[in-house]
């Protein structure tokens, strides 16, 4: 799977149905995150995700694929919390491609991408409850700068770490 595996610019029109087989197959966390199975709004959502007093048309939006199936995606945005950060939104594997370099090689693209932008921290939200989401992003160097206790509306309680690494 890795051998072939390319990592390019994903977006609604061109990739709305892979990116719901990618989804339905992380149905896991999916679960986790949103209480429910993914669905159409679910990629919907992702595609349309920006962070506060962004601009989706300056997101980076990236897949990972390989033999004409996504493994992964990834969401990042510029200017939040400060103006010269880049604050990874989602990071989604395939189960099948967790623990095989996916994740990395996403995350490498993601950084070069922010470096090229003049960003000089990455940030990531990571739940409580997703210890190997956490495991991940510690072993990529971020460490953890908040806590951000669950959202009175939020009917799944989720406690978010926000991580952070320098560039």
């Amino acid at each position: 799977m890795l051998e072939n595996m390319s990592i390019r610019p994903i977006n609604l029109c061109n990739d709305r149905d892979a990116v719901f087989d990618l989804c339905k197959r992380a149905a896991d966390y999916i679960q986790l995150e949103y209480g429910h199975a993914p669905d159409m709004a679910t990629v919907e959502a992702f595609f349309a995700d920006v962070v506060p007093g962004g601009d989706v048309a300056q997101s980076a939006k990236r897949g990972a694929e390989a033999d004409g199936q996504l493994y992964g995606i990834a969401d990042m945005g510029f200017g939040y919390p400060n103006a010269d950060d880049a604050y990874i939104g989602l990071l989604l594997l395939d189960p099948a491609a967790r623990g095989q370099g996916v994740g990395q090689r996403i995350l490498t693209e993601l950084t070069q991408l922010a470096r090229a932008r003049g960003a000089t921290r990455q940030l990531v939200a990571v739940l409580e409850a997703n210890p190997g989401g956490f495991a991940f992003w510690q072993r990529q160097g971020f460490v953890v700068e908040k806590l951000f206790e669950p959202a009175p509306d939020d009917p799944l309680q989720h406690r978010r770490l926000r991580m952070v690494r320098a560039l």
